[in-house]
């Protein structure tokens, strides 16, 4: 790839992107930072029934809702008198591609078809590739899957090589690419030489399809228990499920939910670095994600991001990889359900934070994944130690990422970081006022402190070190 090349391919970005999606950006959005925010979410033409229904018609969504009474159990005899909230799962390892990104891609799929697209094109080295390459098949469309999936040295990790063999398993073409900027290069080129629909992560129909979710977990929660959910907890890379599931939940009128964003904390490894690309063990829900979009959501691959989190987190907390793969085999060993460990993040922090709430409140997980001979602890652990990675037995505090994963021997070792999202909201207004180059004028700050879910009191005090 010559320079030149990248540079004229770049530079047809914004043409590319509209002509792939269909929506016209610009006429939502005002100069480098207002996004008419409703008004992208209603250029889908789509409303909640509808969603639910095109959904269902292809075997999406309608996953169950399980009682992890196990579990539950465990976690009351670690928790203090009266508290061990009963935790519940939604089981969306049911969908036809064995994830929640079926819910992402379905709506694309679908509006693709109608617009006379032939085929969808998705960057990703996830979960979201095979649920694409799925309701493109369910849709008689083409699908291509871009996976950045290398390092230098050719090598690739296990969890991301496993979802490449289920993307073509389910038809799509796989196209892979070393870490770095060719990935988006890639993504762009195709887009342009085929024509087809950009079924990006962050466009308002995958954000809208996960709507779905959070409005079945108040329905399911309550069928099941008679009472709506005091807790769930998202996982939480580029903003998708928190967004999707916090809006679903607002849908179903359980507004006082408390919405939790739980991320694997890699920090100090770099996403774009070569030497760290292998050094993780997770490809998705992890820090190198959460943290920069939660700070910045626009740094994706449409020109606004209609997953912004920062809307609805109440809270963001992290845990240590050792944590997750401790949970992935409790839910095996405890409930007799083998999921895929990126599924169980946020189960990781379920085992603790269930203990803060009573007994009689519900806290829900969001989701689980299938599973697979690559996404198994035993295949990552096993490259991790190939890479050089020490894996030991301690807790979260004996962590660190890209040297140690440390194994917990017990969910008395298990922990949560809170992440401040006071200093995340910091970060995003300093992004805001370097994109404008100037003080906000009103409509600006209007915009800056609906996305930060901030008064405009709490907006100037966060702004002051920010300009200063």
């Amino acid at each position: 790839m010559s320079a030149g090349a990248y540079d004229a391919v770049m530079a047809r970005k914004a043409d590319i992107l509209r002509a792939a999606t269909g929506i016209d950006y610009s006429r939502y959005t005002d100069g480098p930072v207002i996004v008419d925010y409703a008004g992208l979410m209603a250029s889908t033409g789509y409303d909640a029934t509808e969603v639910r229904s095109l959904q269902r018609a292809r075997g999406v969504g309608g996953t169950p809702m399980l009682e992890l009474r196990n579990v539950t159990r465990l976690v009351r005899e670690l928790s203090p008198p009266g508290h061990g909230a009963r935790i519940l799962v939604k089981d969306e390892a049911a969908n036809p591609s064995g994830s929640f990104k079926d819910r992402r891609a379905s709506i694309s799929a679908h509006h693709a078809k109608k617009m006379g697209y032939a085929g969808l094109v998705a960057a990703t080295s996830g979960n979201y590739g095979a649920a694409v390459a799925s309701q493109a098949a369910a849709f008689g469309l083409g699908a291509i899957v871009i996976q950045e999936a290398y390092d230098g040295d050719g090598r690739g990790q296990p969890e991301i090589l496993e979802k490449a063999r289920k993307c073509e398993a389910l038809g799509a073409e796989v196209i892979q690419t070393t870490v770095g900027p060719e990935l988006f290069f890639m993504l762009l080129k195709i887009l342009e030489e085929t024509g087809w629909f950009n079924a990006s992560l962050y466009t308002p129909f995958s954000v809208q399809g996960i709507e779905t979710l959070g409005e079945e977990i108040v329905e399911d929660s309550v069928a099941l228990t008679g009472r709506r959910p005091a807790m769930v907890l998202c996982t939480h890379a580029g903003g998708g499920m928190c967004t999707g599931v916090a809006r679903g939940l607002r849908n179903a009128g359980s507004e006082d939910t408390q919405v939790v964003g739980v991320s694997v904390d890699l920090t100090g490894l770099h996403m774009a670095s070569d030497h760290d690309f292998n050094r993780k063990s997770f490809t998705t829900g992890h820090t190198g994600f959460s943290v920069p979009f939660t700070s910045w959501p626009d740094r994706a691959d449409v020109p606004r991001n209609a997953a912004r989190s920062l809307r609805y987190l109440d809270r963001f907390v992290t845990v240590s990889q050792g944590s997750v793969f401790f949970a992935t085999e409790l839910l095996a060993q405890a409930e007799g359900l083998e999921r895929g460990p990126a599924g169980n993040i946020s189960l990781a922090a379920a085992l603790v934070l269930a203990r803060e709430l009573p007994r009689d409140e519900l806290l829900v997980v969001t989701e689980t994944e299938y599973t697979g001979a690559g996404k198994t602890p035993w295949a990552q652990l096993a490259f991790a130690r190939d890479m050089g990675v020490d894996v030991v037995n301690g807790g979260p505090e004996s962590e660190q990422p890209g040297a140690v994963i440390a194994l917990p021997l017990s969910p008395t070792q298990l922990a949560c970081t809170e992440v401040d999202l006071g200093a995340v909201r910091r970060s995003y207004i300093r992004h805001a006022m370097t994109m404008l180059g100037r003080s906000p004028g009103e409509a600006e700050l209007a915009f800056l402190a609906e996305d930060t879910r901030l008064s405009f009191a709490e907006l100037a005090d966060l702004m002051t070190p920010a300009t200063g």
